[in-house]
């Protein structure tokens, strides 16, 4: 296989000559954050001489269900069409509910999209689960004070890797586009608001943000605390000392002390995942407190982001409970969602949202099953909700272009619907993996559709004008035209306005109780 050489900020690296790309894996952005760089700030990589192997994956950050996962995997890995040239950069943040993922995973593979778009395609890993996103006072970085969300850090850390070492891999400093899928989607959006990082991100590309915030995505500081002090006791230790123990057992508690039904458990907060937490250096409010980003965005959102966490064939973490068969498991799995979202739950509320999704169904000819309800609401309250509400705000109130898509494109039965994270097969062009193929297909249809979005996307990368040949001119997001980009299915893509706008009236009522 031909070695592909280039420099880098800590040394030279070799990777290898793939179909016409050249590609580099594992390329440490940071130092590895072990022993007294558990919990402290990313550190510069160490230089090192000669010219270092970059032909494989560093190994995923700790996390469940991975063997080889590892604390020493703060890498990078490069997809470029030349190292000599000045491309447009993307830099893709993987998703997996700050708890799973990384930048090896099959899915983001590069490959396709560089080459389709003659850009230059990064992804990374970063920390994870209890070493990425919690906080305590007694794990302040004596360097920089920090003593949270250190997975966030990293990402930072990465995007300034990224701009320090663009040109060597033919890309543009300059034109680096953000990118993110749920967990990913939301950390990006909010590392373009940071007041540091303005004018280093020339646009973002938000796809099926799991936006933060409290209860469901984000723990409160005083239950960080509490939560890492109880781990602490647990392992025979003090909080300090949680730098020391192995990485396992600590991974493994931290999991323990989120199991169980949302109300039995230690904290009343991060009943869904444990994302960004806020410290008021790193995290000073979430998206819905903020102003929405001042540049270019791309906002995406899937159709029935539900089906992800209701289907029991998905390969969703954790795995989906049993769908409900009747009118009284029905409002049981209502319940179940809406106490993600807020601690008290009245009867009333339960009755409220189910009449106005059965009668948006009717009014929609959508189905009504019980199994339908559950996942339209489960995928609207967590995601699709919180995604149109900012996406409006900012056509109200943004001074940027926004360009709105709604993938549609169905998966193979016996899987239903458009589930969260389906975009993310279509965009790297990976639906056709061993992994990928019996839920997303690999026909005429799958490929089209994939390149169209990788198009779109590449365009927008480019120069901020998302187009294709096989597409209508996709125009800034109004709410109140057809504006949104329909992407999926028969049609392949067609202009409407947001599309099961019905639905969404119970969320806009709810309003603060939810």
């Amino acid at each position: 296989m031909t070695k592909s050489v280039v420099s880098t900020s800590a040394g030279s690296i070799a990777g290898t000559r793939e179909q016409g790309l050249h590609v580099f894996r594992g390329v440490p952005y940071a130092a590895p954050p072990v022993g007294e760089l558990r919990f402290a700030s990313p550190r510069q990589p160490a230089r090192w001489s000669g010219v270092r192997e970059a032909s494989r994956f560093s190994p995923p950050f700790v996390q469940s269900n991975a063997p080889a996962s590892a604390e020493d995997a703060l890498c990078a890995n490069v997809w470029t069409p030349d190292p000599a040239g000045t491309r447009p950069v993307f830099l893709y943040v993987h998703g997996g509910g700050w708890q799973v993922g990384a930048g090896s995973v099959p899915t983001f593979d590069g490959a396709r999209l560089a080459a389709a778009g003659d850009i230059v395609v990064i992804n990374f890993n970063y920390r994870l689960g209890v070493f990425g996103w919690g906080l305590h006072d007694e794990l302040a970085d004596p360097d920089t004070g920090h003593c949270a969300n250190w997975g966030l850090q990293d990402q930072r850390a990465a995007l300034e890797w990224v701009r320090e070492n663009a040109r060597a891999f033919g890309g543009d400093p300059d034109n680096l586009t953000l990118c993110g899928t749920s967990a990913g989607g939301a950390t990006a959006w909010h590392l373009a608001l940071l007041p540091e990082l303005r004018g280093k991100i020339r646009r973002l590309v938000a796809i099926s943000a799991a936006h933060p915030r409290q209860p469901a995505f984000a723990l409160t500081r005083e239950d960080a605390a509490t939560v890492y002090e109880t781990i602490a006791t647990r392992l025979g230790t003090d909080v300090k000392g949680l730098r020391e123990v192995p990485a396992g057992a600590l991974h493994e508690e931290w999991l323990r002390t989120f199991a169980g039904p949302p109300g039995d458990r230690l904290v009343g907060s991060g009943r869904e995942y444990r994302g960004p937490v806020l410290d008021g250096r790193t995290v000073t409010a979430y998206a819905h407190e903020l102003p929405t980003p001042d540049i270019p965005l791309m906002t995406v959102y899937n159709t029935t982001e539900g089906s992800f966490f209701t289907d029991p064939l998905s390969p969703s973490f954790p795995p989906a409970p049993p769908a409900p068969a009747d009118e009284a498991e029905l409002r049981g799995a209502v319940r179940g969602v809406l106490e993600k979202l807020t601690p008290h739950v009245p009867d009333q509320r339960v009755t409220a949202c189910l009449a106005a999704y059965r009668e948006a169904a009717r009014a929609e000819g959508l189905a009504d099953d019980p199994r339908s309800l559950w996942t339209e609401i489960w995928g609207d309250g967590l995601f699709r909700h919180p995604i149109t509400e900012l996406a409006e705000r900012h056509a109200r109130t943004g001074r940027t272009p926004q360009y709105v898509m709604e993938f549609t494109h169905p998966t193979r039965p016996p899987h239903f619907g458009t589930p969260h994270d389906a975009t993310s097969k279509f965009l790297f062009g990976s639906h056709g993996t061993p992994e990928n193929v019996k839920q997303f297909g690999d026909g005429p249809l799958e490929r089209r559709v994939s390149r169209i979005f990788a198009e779109l996307v590449a365009s927008f990368v480019r120069d901020g004008a998302p187009g294709g040949t096989s597409v209508p001119e996709w125009p800034v997001f109004s709410p109140d035209r057809p504006s949104t980009l329909v992407l999926g299915g028969e049609r392949v893509a067609h202009i409407a306005t947001t599309p099961k706008r019905r639905q969404l009236r119970f969320w806009d009522e709810a309003g603060s109780l939810l």
